[in-house]
């Protein structure tokens, strides 16, 4: 367990310095590498510094559906790498992913790390509209549970069950973001979207309407991790890593139907990491400015506000339906439009959003007060966080 005594030295040492993104679209007609290798790219660029001068690359990938470290690294000609890696996950990796960046730059394994997450999500293998591979699939496939909108709709169906949380709670969510898409040119949905358009839209899976859903895309992100010595050197402001925490819950399981043997689905990793994300930064919910909170339906989003204690159990949908989750709120909450309306980068555009927000880059959707602020990654039973400061 953290404490104060046995801070990780990486913590208030290291930064993310730069951002880069590719055109999210439905249908990118371009491979795979050659997005990943254009976000890396534009975050090298955007942190002002030279393709040589990076030594280490960073990916993730769920179902085969991207391309290798080593390939991105091939692609964009570097000239020698000191840390590479290559995570078989999903939407739990990017915070974990930037949180390894930043451990392997304070021990001294490497000195400007790209972390990217690439792929056709939408023209391509898509994680939500077809069968996930798994040792349970023979049993789950005849009863219909083939995608993640039925397992996340357990989760979503006991949350409300448990915190007496409503279709409106979720509108909410849905709505809130939309109106900060709206404002983003970079989000592919971004038509405004009113309680009753809501409660009048079909269904996907019970709790969720279509607007609760993740919207699958084309295209890639990449940050640039290096230390804070470095990120002041450099183009942008640096993006503070002031606290970070993985955790994974009992029985994770290798198969997409284990997440259901989890004892309490009103909960999920948020509430077991709390403590020690908090910890980590020597921080609390009360000193956050905003959260970027991982958004895979629109149920996560008020599991994860509870989770980390930035409202009571079974008050955030209420904390959002009385708008403290918009601009002007008490607390703004996905301020891209979320993945639920800028795209699904599995939660790489997640963590670039917290730190265009740190550096004072969100332009319309700029949070006035962006001193501090908290990132998560997954939606289930194992999940990473940071917390992030202006320097």
């Amino acid at each position: 367990m953290i404490t104060a005594r046995n801070r990780p030295n990486f913590l208030g040492r290291t930064a993310i310095a730069g951002v880069g993104y590719t055109e999210l679209s439905k249908n990118s007609g371009r491979t795979v590498l050659n997005l990943a290798s254009e976000a890396c790219k534009r975050a090298v660029a955007d942190a002002g510094i030279n393709l040589k001068d990076i030594d280490g690359v960073l990916s993730y990938s769920v179902l085969n559906d991207s391309v290798s470290s080593e390939a991105v690294a091939t692609a964009l000609g570097l000239p020698q790498l000191n840390y590479l890696l290559n995570l078989n996950t999903g939407g739990q990796a990017p915070s974990y992913l930037v949180m390894l960046a930043a451990m392997a730059i304070e021990a001294g394994l490497a000195e400007n790390v790209l972390v990217f997450r690439a792929l056709n999500g939408r023209s391509g293998k898509r994680i939500g509209g077809m069968q996930v591979a798994g040792e349970a699939a023979q049993f789950r496939d005849p009863i219909g549970y083939i995608g993640q909108p039925a397992y996340m709709g357990m989760w979503g169906r006991r949350f409300m069950i448990e915190t007496g949380a409503t279709y409106e709670d979720l509108a909410a969510v849905a709505i809130a973001q939309r109106k900060y898409a709206e404002l983003n040119e970079r989000a592919v949905i971004r038509k405004p979207l009113t309680m009753d358009d809501y409660l009048e839209s079909p269904w996907i899976v019970d709790p969720f309407r279509k607007a609760d859903c993740t919207t699958e895309v084309d295209g890639a992100c990449a940050v640039l991790v290096t230390s804070l010595a470095n990120a002041r050197q450099m183009k942008q402001p640096p993006a503070v890593i002031e606290g970070a925490a993985y955790v994974s819950g009992e029985r994770p399981g290798l198969d997409m139907s284990d997440d259901l043997l989890w004892d309490n689905l009103a909960i999920n990793y948020t509430k077991l990491l709390s403590d020690q994300l908090w910890k980590s930064a020597g921080l609390g919910p009360k000193d956050v400015d905003f959260a970027e909170i991982y958004d895979c339906f629109s149920s996560v989003v008020l599991i994860g506000l509870e989770g980390l204690g930035l409202t009571g159990y079974g008050e955030s949908g209420e904390f959002v339906r009385a708008g403290e989750t918009g601009l002007h709120g008490q607390l703004p909450v996905n301020t891209n439009g979320g993945l639920l309306c800028e795209g699904y980068l599995h939660g790489m555009n997640t963590v670039a959003e917290a730190v265009l927000q740190i550096q004072g880059r969100g332009e319309q959707r700029q949070v006035p007060k962006a001193n501090v602020g908290v990132v998560t990654s997954s939606g289930q039973v194992d999940g990473s966080a940071l917390v992030l400061r202006r320097d």
